[in-house]
């Protein structure tokens, strides 16, 4: 791919986290003219702050992110005209032909604060899928918005910000974890090349956080040395991963997003080997 953006003078460029961390990974970047690169489009999940700036030191281009599903269409999105923080720390500004609604997450009714379940209903939502009333039935509420599957917020001045998955956080102790929190810290760490954080069952807490990453080649990080790392970050200790698995390689779902269902089967058969010894 880089080897095509130079020769084909690619001027923008659509690639989820997954992918621009890779070429931000590749060792032979700086071999490659990608001076006609002026802007990555990425989003539909929780974009790393910290990565996406390396991305706009590494190449010289703008990064701009959206939000949306398939089904929706884009909910939101950042422009050249934003500022950095703007265009790296949110999804930009909701559009507002798109009726965007947020549903507390806990009573499943629409929020009273900025912070909730998007639903949405406008212009670019599709009809529905075909032939499957079911999944119809999952997609849109009872008054025809189409739901996303996020946690948001949104500001005063209308920039929306994803903040994690519905289901996508861990209980430990009662109180509730975000795993794009968790791995958003766990990429500072400079030999640390991808990280997903999933919840480990647990007797006495419920779940512990255990944080599945890939380093950088060559590199070697040990639990011991990833919490003194956080730790020095100052976060949380109820965020610290307990258990940590280096993998090659993060497994992947089409569109390049890590296929966290895979990582969860993953742990949970890991577990039960482990009580079983």
């Amino acid at each position: 791919m880089l080897a095509s953006i130079e020769k084909y003078r690619v001027s923008v460029l659509a690639a989820v986290s997954t992918q621009f961390i890779m070429i931000l990974n590749e060792k032979t970047l700086s071999q490659y003219d990608l001076s006609s690169l002026r802007i990555l489009f990425t989003g539909g999940e929780a974009v790393p702050y910290e990565r996406a700036a390396q991305f706009e030191e590494s190449t010289g281009s703008k990064v701009l992110q959206f939000y949306g599903s398939n089904e929706t269409g884009a909910l939101s999105y950042t422009t050249t005209r934003d500022t950095r923080e703007q265009r790296l720390k949110t999804a930009g500004r909701v559009i507002e032909w798109m009726d965007v609604k947020l549903l507390d997450e806990k009573t499943g009714r629409l929020a009273a604060s900025n912070r909730g379940q998007p639903i949405c209903r406008g212009l670019l939502t599709c009809k529905g899928y075909f032939n499957n009333e079911a999944g119809n039935r999952e997609l849109f509420t009872a008054d025809g918005h189409l739901t996303l599957s996020d946690i948001v917020t949104v500001d005063a001045e209308g920039y929306l910000t994803v903040v994690g998955r519905v289901g996508d956080c861990i209980i430990r102790g009662g109180k509730n974890i975000s795993a794009a929190a968790v791995e958003e810290a766990v990429l500072r760490h400079p030999n640390i090349d991808t990280a997903a954080a999933v919840a480990m069952s647990d007797t006495t807490f419920g779940e512990r956080v255990c944080i599945y990453v890939s380093l950088s080649e060559g590199a070697e990080v040990s639990l011991d040395d990833l919490v003194a790392f956080l730790l020095s970050q100052g976060i949380s200790k109820e965020w610290i991963p307990e258990k940590m698995i280096v993998l090659p390689e993060m497994p992947t779902v089409s569109g390049g997003k890590i296929a966290k269902h895979v990582l969860r089967a993953d742990i949970k058969w890991r577990t039960s080997a482990d009580n079983d010894n």
